[in-house]
Order: structure tokens, then sequence, then C-alpha cells
């Protein structure tokens, strides 16, 4: 079962690593976007207003809600590639294709994610973003 994760791990981890070329420790977008934990983490200093916060709130909803789809096609896939690495010989074509299925499913949720970044930070006034970009360059 260890191994089964960590290979499901591994292949997750294929998807992330282009977007992290620069290194494990580095976050690409860091003050450039602003994840939602952030944004309520500071939300007394930014005085966010009561239409910001509740826009905020439906957009991480919107998005939570789409990506439960594309999770379970994610974790279907990852599962029936699992049992086919079970086998042997092993069939390198079906493997591929769950593969493919489980990558697919994953871009889709991180363009939901991204979206869903980009509406958060649209939602701020310049003010709001100068300071979290220097709370984040801390």
């Amino acid at each position: 079962m260890k191994k089964e994760l960590f290979l499901m791990l591994a292949l997750v981890g294929l998807g992330v690593g282009s977007a992290m070329a620069a290194g494990p420790k580095d976050d690409v977008f860091k003050g450039k976007l602003f994840a939602p934990n952030v944004i309520l983490e500071h939300q007394a200093e930014l005085d966010l207003s009561k239409a910001q916060f509740t826009a905020i709130r439906a957009a991480v909803v919107e998005v939570q809600a789409g990506v439960a789809e594309h999770e379970w096609d994610m974790r279907e896939a990852y599962q029936s590639l699992m049992q086919e690495l079970g086998k042997a010989p092993i069939d390198e074509e079906r493997v591929l294709e769950y593969a493919n299925v489980a990558l697919l499913a994953e871009n889709q949720v991180k363009k939901k994610q991204m979206a869903m970044l980009i509406r958060l930070k649209n939602l701020l006034t310049a003010e709001q973003v100068s300071f979290l970009e220097t709370v984040q360059a801390k």
C-alpha cells in the first residue's frame, strides 16, 4: 500500500514539476496571486468590504464544487492505473491511458484554481494588492 501511495504521489508530482521549475520550495506565483487563506488571514489589515468578502467566499465555494468532480475522475484513473501496475506483464498502453486521464483531470483542477486566484486578485483594490505583495515578500 505504501508503494502504491508513493507512486500515486510521484505521478501527481509530475504535473506539478513543470510549474515549479524554479525549485520545489519556490512559489512561482508568490506576490502575484494570493490564496484565499492569505487574504482572509489579513482581512482586518486589508479592510475588506462586505461585498469583497462575499465575492471571495462565492469564488472559493464555486471552485470547490467544480474541482470535486475532477478530483473524483483523477482518483478513479489513478486507482485503475495502480491496478494495472500490479499485473504482470504491465500493459503499458493501458497504464499510459489511465495516466493521461488522471493528468487531464488534474490539469482541469489547476485551471479552476488558477481562475479563482485571478478572480480573487481582481476583487482587491490596488492598495490591498500592494499590502499582500509586501506581506508575501517577507
